[in-house]
C-alpha cells in the first residue's frame, strides 16, 4: 500500500496547462470530474460512508443507453482506513458492509458488443421477467443509501465519464435525487493523478494501464474473478481502492465533488429542460 503524498504534491487545475505535469488523458478527466468553481470536500463534511458503484447497460454514451444492472457496496470509512488481512496476509473485503445489486429489463435494446461484454440481453432479462429502471428501483436505491451514515461519497472507475452521469440521467427521468450531500469520487483520474505525483511528473506510469483488469493485475499480481459483471466489478474495485486506502481517503476529502455537479449523460425526450 502507498503511502500519503503531500497535498502540495498532488496535480491541480491550474496545473492542466503545462504538459509536463499532466498528461491529455488526465487533463480531460480533471476538467470534467472537478470543473473550476465548484466546492471542494475540503469545504464540506469528509464522508462516512463510501458505496462503490458500478453499472452494466445496453451501450456507450453514443447511443444513449439504459442500466441493465447495478451493484452498490457500502463501507464504513473506518473499515477503508484499518484494511482487513486473510491468514496470508493478503488483503479482504471488510467483513461489514452493505450489498445491492439488481438487474432490470431496458427498453433500449443492447449494442451487440455490449451484450457480448457483459453476457448481459434484452431476451435473457425479460425470460426472467425483470422489470426495467423503474420507481420501485429508485425506492430500493434511497433506502440503500438511506441506512448508510452520511455524508455518502459514490465511487466508481471511469464514473465522470460513464457511471455517474447514466445514473443521473435514470434518476431524471424518474425525478429522482440522490442526498443532498451525497459526494463523488472517479478513481481513474485519481490513481493517475496519484501516481504522476509519485513519479514527479514524468511520463513514466503514463504507459501502464488504467483499466480495472489492468490494475488489479498490478497490484494483486492476478486476474480478477466475474469481471464485466456489476458485482464482479465494485468487488475488483473496492480492493483495489484497499490496496491504496491511505492515498485515496486522502484525494476524496481533498478532490470529491458533489453529486449536484454531475449532469446526465443524456436527456430524455420530456425532460422539462428541453422545453424553449
Amino acid at each position: 500500500m502507498g503511502s500519503p503524498l503531500p497535498r502540495s504534491s498532488w496535480p491541480r487545475m491550474d496545473d492542466c496547462g503545462s504538459r509536463s505535469r499532466c498528461s491529455p488523458t488526465l487533463c480531460s478527466s480533471l476538467r470534467t470530474c472537478y470543473p473550476r468553481g465548484n466546492l471542494t470536500m475540503s469545504e464540506a463534511p469528509r464522508a462516512e460512508t463510501f458505496v462503490f458503484l458500478d453499472l452494466e447497460a445496453t451501450g456507450l454514451p453514443s447511443v444513449e443507453p439504459e442500466i441493465a444492472e447495478l451493484s452498490l457496496f457500502a463501507v464504513h470509512r473506518s473499515s477503508l482506513e484499518n484494511p482487513e488481512h486473510d491468514e496470508s496476509g493478503a488483503l479482504v473485503l471488510p467483513r461489514v458492509l452493505d450489498k445491492l445489486t439488481l438487474c432490470m429489463c431496458p427498453e433500449r435494446p443492447f449494442t451487440a458488443k455490449a451484450s457480448e461484454i457483459t453476457g448481459l440481453s434484452s431476451e435473457g432479462l425479460a425470460r426472467c421477467r425483470k422489470a426495467g429502471f423503474d420507481g420501485a428501483v429508485v425506492r430500493t436505491l434511497q433506502a440503500f443509501l438511506s441506512r448508510q451514515a452520511g455524508p455518502i461519497c459514490l465511487v466508481a472507475h471511469n464514473g465522470f465519464d460513464y457511471d455517474f452521469p447514466l445514473l443521473c440521467a435514470e434518476l431524471r427521468r424518474l425525478g429522482a435525487r440522490l442526498p443532498r450531500d451525497t459526494v463523488c469520487l472517479d478513481t481513474l483520474p485519481a490513481l493517475r493523478g496519484l501516481d504522476r505525483a509519485h513519479s514527479h511528473g514524468t511520463r513514466a506510469r503514463d504507459r501502464q494501464g488504467y483499466s480495472l483488469g489492468s490494475l488489479f493485475h498490478r497490484y494483486f499480481r492476478a486476474e480478477p474473478s466475474a469481471a464485466h459483471s456489476a458485482e464482479g466489478d465494485v468487488h475488483t474495485l473496492l480492493l483495489i481502492f484497499l490496496h491504496r486506502a491511505a492515498e485515496l481517503l486522502a484525494w476524496a476529502d481533498e478532490q470529491a465533488r458533489g453529486w449536484a455537479h454531475v449532469e446526465p449523460m443524456y436527456l430524455p425526450p420530456d425532460d422539462p429542460s428541453l422545453e424553449a
